[in-house]
């Protein structure tokens, strides 16, 4: 199944979590703090939205950070993926 987006809405596949911390200390899935990273896997078109033009500027494969309690968490084919508004991600990661 594939998800398309609408229109200033991006799909996120969140990356993993550390397991361990830079002492080496492993933590517990319970204590592992959900990364505010992710992947672009898909992106809307834009548009107009809300009676303002709307200009995507993330694409797909790109490492973005999104704010920390935005979007709508869906699971799809066993895949867990988060639903943002363009507005809500912050920052894109270069490297």
């Amino acid at each position: 199944m594939k998800l398309r987006p609408l229109g200033d809405k991006v799909v996120l596949k969140q990356l993993e979590a550390d397991e361990t911390t830079k002492s080496g200390i492993i933590l517990a899935a319970k204590a592992q703090e959900k990364p505010q990273q992710a992947e672009v896997i898909a992106v809307g078109p834009g548009g107009v939205i809300d009676g303002k033009e709307v200009t995507m500027q993330v694409k797909k494969g790109e490492k973005v950070i999104y704010q920390k309690y935005a979007g709508t968490e869906v699971k799809i084919d066993g895949e867990e993926y988060i639903i943002v508004k363009q507005s809500d991600i912050v920052a894109v990661v270069e490297k």
